[in-house]
C-alpha cells in the first residue's frame, strides 16, 4: 500500500535534440563559388533530413561511489560506477539504438589513500575472482547478448597489474560472445 509514495528515479542524464544535416556531393569550394547555380529540391526533408537524437545515461545503484574509494567488482558481480549510455537516432520513421556500458574492471581491486592516482592493488586471488567475474558477464550477456570489451587500463605503468588480471579473467571465462580489445592511450598519445 506504500507504492503510491515511492517515486522511481534514475541517476543519469537525458538530452534530446533535433539536428538537420546539410550534406551534398559538392565540395565546400563548389558551394561558395558564385558560378555554382542554386539547386532546386522537391522535398526539404530529402535534401536536409531532420534527425532526432537522444542520449540517455543511467548509472547503476549497485556499487556507486566516489572515484578512488569504490573500485572493482563485488561478490554479486556488480562493478563500481557502472553506467549504461544509449544513443538513439530517429530519422524517416526509423529508430536506431546503440548501447555502450562502462564500469570499473571486474576484478577485486582497490586504491588506498587520498593522494592523486594512488597505486592499485589486487585484493583477492584469481580463483576468488572467477565466480564474481562470471556473474558480471553473465548478466551483461543476458542483457546485451554480445559485448566488445575495451580495456582502457594503462598496459605498462602502475595499472598494469589490473589490466593483466582483467585479461586473465577474460581468458579463463572463454566466452565466444565477448571480444576483448586492449587500448592504451599512452601508446597513441
Amino acid at each position: 500500500e506504500v507504492d503510491f509514495w515511492i517515486i522511481p528515479i534514475i541517476q543519469g542524464f537525458v538530452q534530446i535534440e533535433e539536428l538537420v544535416v546539410n550534406y551534398s556531393e559538392s565540395s565546400d569550394d563548389d558551394k561558395s563559388s558564385p558560378e555554382t547555380p542554386p539547386q532546386e529540391s522537391s522535398c526539404v526533408d530529402d535534401v536536409h533530413p531532420a534527425f532526432l537524437v537522444a542520449l540517455i545515461s543511467r548509472r547503476s545503484r549497485h556499487r556507486a561511489g566516489m572515484r578512488y574509494k569504490r573500485r572493482g567488482v563485488d561478490k554479486n558481480g556488480n562493478v563500481a560506477n557502472y553506467v549504461e549510455t544509449e544513443q538513439l537516432i530517429h530519422v524517416h520513421n526509423h529508430t536506431l539504438s546503440y548501447i555502450q556500458t562502462r564500469g570499473s574492471v571486474p576484478v577485486f581491486w582497490s586504491q588506498v589513500g587520498y593522494r592523486y592516482n594512488p597505486r592499485p592493488r589486487l585484493d583477492k586471488s584469481e580463483n576468488e575472482t572467477v565466480p564474481c567475474f562470471r556473474a558480471h558477464f553473465e548478466e551483461q550477456l543476458k542483457n546485451y547478448r554480445k559485448q566488445v570489451i575495451i580495456n582502457l587500463v594503462d598496459q605498462t605503468g602502475r595499472e598494469k597489474i589490473i589490466g593483466d588480471a582483467y585479461l586473465k579473467q577474460v581468458l579463463l571465462y572463454n566466452n565466444a560472445n565477448l571480444t576483448y580489445v586492449s587500448f592504451d592511450f599512452h601508446e597513441h598519445w
